[in-house]
């Protein structure tokens, strides 16, 4: 019985640490895609500023 719960202890610690890879892996993609994201955001801002003259995001400045 000892060696059976150990197997079944084994095979959940396993599953859980491809969680939390799996996880871990998610997180990292999202913070890049976050990042891309504000980085097309900042740049469209700065063009739309530009091409409509006026300050829309309200730092005082165009572009």
């Amino acid at each position: 019985m000892g060696l059976f719960w150990n197997l079944i202890q084994q095979s959940q610690i396993s599953d859980q640490k491809g969680r939390a890879d799996t996880l871990e892996a998610r997180v990292a993609f999202l913070e890049y895609e976050l990042q891309r994201t504000k980085s097309l955001l900042i740049n469209t801002l700065k063009i739309l500023e530009e091409q409509s003259g006026k300050d829309i995001d309200g730092d005082g400045k165009l572009g």
